[in-house]
């Protein structure tokens, strides 16, 4: 039986971290700031998150960015690689150069070595030559218990790719186009939905209107009850968020400061009844530097744990 959520997960602890010029044009929650010290405050932000997770009773396996080469976004390993629960890990092709360097076999190695099985690799990374990406659970939404994938098309997200995987693995497609309030694609479907066992948190008003009723139907078809954000929710990102376990199997849902005060009473309330305890982080910095939030910091790792 697939599980939506774990207690085993990934994080890079980032050696360059700084606004990534070549993200830039298609992460319009990204933005330019002169702010001093990006670098040890974007450290200080990811330590404090590894640290509540671990309070929260998450297995937090961090391990540390490579010096060289320089890699800016280095903190958002969920792009470049996923793991699944038959042993299977997928690598992603990535839209910007730099990012590309953020694939890393050791790191496969070592969770290795730690007790996660890898039974096989599946490279999609060669889709890069033909500019075709799929920037991983950035990309794709993942319902790992109905085997479906809610994906956002965008020039990181690419049709062709997305029929690869879901053909790879087994899963569905309900694919979509979804834009912010100026009309640009949506960079990545992370930021405007999450999927938990119970609940999904949709911005509605993101996605194209003709294609709303279907995005809904998939979701409350398969159980789910709707928490409905706004689009300047969205930017506050509360569409980035994340349901991880406890090692005792209890619910929680992650999320950053800012997507926590962004949602209504009633909202986190209705998370709370649906998902358990809400566990929050101030990260202002990766936030507004990297674009991302809590969630695409998190790499789940549903590989099997053999010790």
């Amino acid at each position: 039986m697939h599980m939506q959520s774990t207690h085993h997960i990934l994080m890079i602890r980032p050696a360059h971290f700084a606004g990534n010029a070549q993200t830039a044009a298609s992460n319009h929650f990204q933005k330019d700031s002169a702010e001093a010290d990006v670098q040890q405050r974007a450290l200080d932000e990811f330590d404090a998150v590894v640290n509540a997770l671990r309070s929260a009773g998450v297995v937090v396996n961090v391990i540390e960015d490579t010096l060289q080469p320089h890699k800016p976004d280095a903190i958002f390993p969920n792009n470049w690689v996923s793991f699944h629960d038959d042993g299977i890990v997928v690598l992603y092709p990535m839209l910007a150069a730099n990012r590309r360097l953020e694939r890393r076999m050791d790191v496969l190695q070592r969770l290795s070595e730690r007790g996660y099985y890898i039974k096989e690799v599946i490279d999609l990374s060669g889709h890069e030559s033909v500019n075709q990406f799929l920037e991983g659970t950035g990309s794709m939404v993942l319902d790992r218990v109905n085997k479906l994938a809610y994906a956002c098309l965008s020039p990181r997200t690419d049709v062709e790719v997305l029929g690869e995987f879901a053909q790879r693995l087994d899963y569905e497609l309900v694919v979509f186009d979804a834009t912010d309030n100026r009309g640009w694609p949506i960079y990545h479907t992370n930021v405007l939905m999450c999927v938990g066992t119970r609940f999904a948190v949709v911005c509605v008003q993101a996605i194209a209107s003709h294609e709303r009723a279907g995005v809904l139907h998939a979701l409350q078809s398969t159980g789910h009850d709707i928490v409905e954000i706004s689009m300047q929710q969205m930017y506050c990102f509360a569409g980035n968020m994340l349901e991880l376990k406890n090692q005792q199997g209890e619910t929680m849902v992650v999320m950053s400061q800012a997507a926590h005060d962004s949602l209504l009473p009633a909202q986190r309330a209705q998370l709370q009844s649906l998902a358990g305890r809400l566990v929050t982080v101030s990260i202002p910095v990766i936030e507004t530097h990297g674009g991302g939030s809590v969630r695409c910091m998190i790499a789940e790792v549903f590989a099997p744990f053999t010790r």
